[in-house]
């Protein structure tokens, strides 16, 4: 029996026109993008679908935005009838996915990753801080790498986010990104990737971005989740308001553990992902872990109907 878990993809993925075809084909997506628009007091949804693209680049702009796509994506589904079993977020994603689940409204989830995304710019000065993806290379190995990276200088460097075996994000100061970059190249790695963002999220120089963010997290009212969230901090399933909101103020520093956290879902019985929101990447890293899942991307309009079709009876 299929077994069905919703994934909602994180930072990177974002693209001018996301959720447009949505919005335009069905009136409860341009819901969801008119309340996210109404909440920040300007006119996200326009800059998700006209650009520009700098300014949709922007970290306190990507992140709502990201929200928004997916959230407005998810209202088609669940009012199309698709029912899951679970739900989990890479990074930013967790908090739609914590929307999908019923834990937090649209609304309240924008104002707070708008905060969540300037907070994590402000941490570290543009510049200082960057990420790298390793390819190619075993998590033991490239843990070790940063460990070793951090322990002979004064700059920190950390595997960040672990999405599949052999491809690893690590972060941390800029120099100590670079010289641990080429350390892994060295050591065997296929590829190593700078990657082009403006801070270096899930590592121990966000610290300011999660006491910043935290008061916020702890103000806001969440509710029983309908389905078991799996947690990026540690890829088990919660539902109650308290653990998931330890989880968001935790994950901010911590490494994202996707690779695990899909491993658990299938290990859980899960078989069938659907993946919400703005690109493919998740669905990529679940095909990895193990070529037998079966995956959709339900972020454009064919994409959606497609997972109506094929899995609301």
């Amino acid at each position: 029996m299929t077994k069905i878990a919703a994934l909602f993809p994180g930072q990177g993925s974002q693209a001018v026109g996301m959720g447009q075809d949505v919005a335009d084909r069905w009136p409860v997506a341009a819901e969801v993008f008119a309340a996210v628009d109404r909440s920040l007091d300007f006119q996200l949804s326009a800059l998700c679908w006209q650009g520009p693209e700098d300014q949709l680049r922007l970290t306190e702009n990507t992140q709502p935005a990201l929200l928004a796509h997916s959230a407005a994506a998810w209202a088609v589904l669940a009012a199309g009838g698709l029912r899951v079993e679970a739900v989990a977020g890479h990074s930013l994603g967790e908090y739609s996915a914590i929307v999908a689940a019923g834990g937090l409204e649209v609304a309240e989830a924008a104002k707070t990753v708008r905060q969540r995304g300037r907070l994590m710019q402000e941490a570290v000065p543009v510049g200082q801080g960057a990420m790298a993806a390793i390819l190619g290379l075993d998590d033991e190995i490239v843990v070790e790498i940063c460990a070793a990276e951090t322990a002979s200088g004064q700059e920190v460097v950390v595997a960040a986010n672990f999405n599949s075996p052999g491809q690893i994000v690590i972060a941390g100061a800029s120099g100590a990104v670079e010289r641990a970059s080429i350390t892994c190249k060295d050591r065997g790695a296929r590829r190593t990737v700078s990657l082009p963002v403006s801070a270096p999220f899930h590592s121990p120089l966000m610290a300011p971005a999660r006491e910043g963010l935290k008061p916020t997290l702890e103000a806001l009212a969440f509710d029983v989740l309908d389905v078991p969230l799996y947690r990026n901090i540690d890829a088990e399933p919660v539902q109650d308001p308290s653990a998931v909101r330890e989880g968001l103020i935790r994950q901010v520093d911590s490494p994202v553990l996707w690779s695990e956290t899909v491993q658990r879902l299938i290990a859980d019985g899960f078989d069938t992902f659907v993946e919400v929101g703005t690109g493919q990447v998740l669905s990529g890293l679940v095909r990895r872990l193990d070529r037998k899942m079966t995956t959709f991307a339900a972020g454009t309009a064919e994409g959606i109907e497609k997972v109506l079709t094929e899995l609301v009876s």
